[in-house]
């Protein structure tokens, strides 16, 4: 089977490579990192002047059409200059929640907008001591009338801070829900802080929140489903984003092993750092196929209407979690155990990608939990 992107998919690559690489070099981001509000405006404007936060909807909605597969590479480039913005959570889970849910006036409504860039969305879904569980326990909408009234408080919200919408899942009487909430809305608090891989998140508490009829996306009780098609849409091009952050640690540490001696000879001449420089180089392109697989599922169960297609995306989407996260951690400590004291230091990028990979293994589920969907599935 042949893996390598398309022409449009590497051109798309190409141009996403060459901006990070000109304008979102390491020290640019560390710039990005410490400022006000962790969120770089200008990269925001060029990701989505290169048709990045069009690509994975439909030609109608005003998007491109494609999937994950198209949106790999540049997730992998994403991963390599480790970007802080949040156009994962804008792209894969709220604006697809609301492409998927959102009625035609709703779509026509928010959409263009989302998917020009011009504003921006995110998910709030995570309650405090609910872990990885995606069905909403503590956070309520009650009717009010014409109206609905939101309680409750969501957790590590990526990119709250800087987001116009929130897309919230709330339990009502049928059920899981999803709702459009302004960020600046009454009873909206946004309680912010970094995350250790440098992304901005942020509590989001909920008291009294009215939204009105039209807020509510898709049906009353239906949300689920959507909510877990967007979560392992996410994954897929989570584990294209670490393939990019393991590539460019296997990168450094080989450059630093060709240029830091001992004894008079570069380290990397020493047969026992070979054999681990070796294992790393194996263990990412294995990453790499499991994340293309990934990728290739969540597509081909868009379009399907086969009775298994959710549970073989699901089991896919879980096993591949499991490999990247795997492969994650192997790539990252050895990175740093190869850098020696050097490799945990601020100055040294090879530190913040073994932060960033930690913070993939762990986000939609770890390897636990990933583990005991796909035994339930299989």
């Amino acid at each position: 089977m042949d893996f390598e992107y398309n022409e449009e998919q590497q051109l798309l690559a190409d141009s996403v490579s060459k901006y990070l690489a000109k304008a979102y070099d390491f020290e640019s981001r560390k710039q990005v990192i410490n400022s006000s509000t962790g969120f770089n405006d200008a990269a925001w404007t060029a990701f989505s002047e290169m048709g990045l936060t069009a690509i994975p909807f439909a030609q109608a909605d005003g998007g491109f059409g494609g999937g994950a597969v198209d949106m790999m590479a540049a997730m992998e480039a994403f991963g390599e200059a480790l970007v802080v913005e949040p156009v994962l959570d804008h792209i894969a889970l709220a604006t697809r929640l609301v492409a998927k849910t959102g009625s035609e006036a709703q779509r026509a409504g928010v959409l263009p907008a989302l998917i020009d860039g011009s504003r921006k969305a995110t998910f709030a879904y995570l309650e405090r001591g609910q872990r990885f569980t995606l069905e909403p326990q503590t956070t309520t909408a009650t009717p009010s009338g014409a109206q609905w009234k939101l309680d409750g408080e969501k957790v590590v919200v990526v990119g709250a801070t800087v987001a116009d919408v929130l897309v919230v899942s709330a339990r009502t009487g049928a059920g899981a829900s999803l709702f459009l909430v302004d960020r600046t809305a009454p009873g909206v608090s946004v309680s912010a802080y970094r995350t250790v891989d440098g992304q901005r998140a942020a509590d989001v508490s909920l008291r009294g929140v009215m939204v009105g009829a039209d807020a509510l996306l898709g049906t009353q009780g239906g949300a689920l489903p959507h909510i877990e098609e967007a979560v392992d849409f996410a994954t897929a091009l989570l584990c294209a984003e670490a393939v990019g952050a393991m590539k460019s640690a296997n990168d450094a540490t080989l450059e630093y092993l060709k240029t830091r001696k001992q004894f008079g000879a570069p380290i990397g001449s020493f047969q026992a750092l070979q054999h681990r420089m070796v294992d790393m180089y194996i263990t990412c392109e294995q990453a790499r196929s499991m994340a293309i697989l990934a990728a290739c599922r969540v597509d081909a169960a868009a379009s399907s209407t086969e009775p298994g297609a959710v549970a073989t995306r699901k089991a896919a989407i879980s096993s591949a979690k499991v490999s990247i996260a795997e492969s994650a951690r192997k790539i990252s400590q050895e990175s740093v155990q190869l850098h020696g004291g050097m490799g945990m230091t601020e100055e040294m990028k090879v530190s913040h990608t073994f932060r960033r990979l930690t913070v993939i293994a762990q986000r939609f589920g770890d390897v636990d939990h990933h583990l005991e969907r796909y035994a339930a599935l299989t």
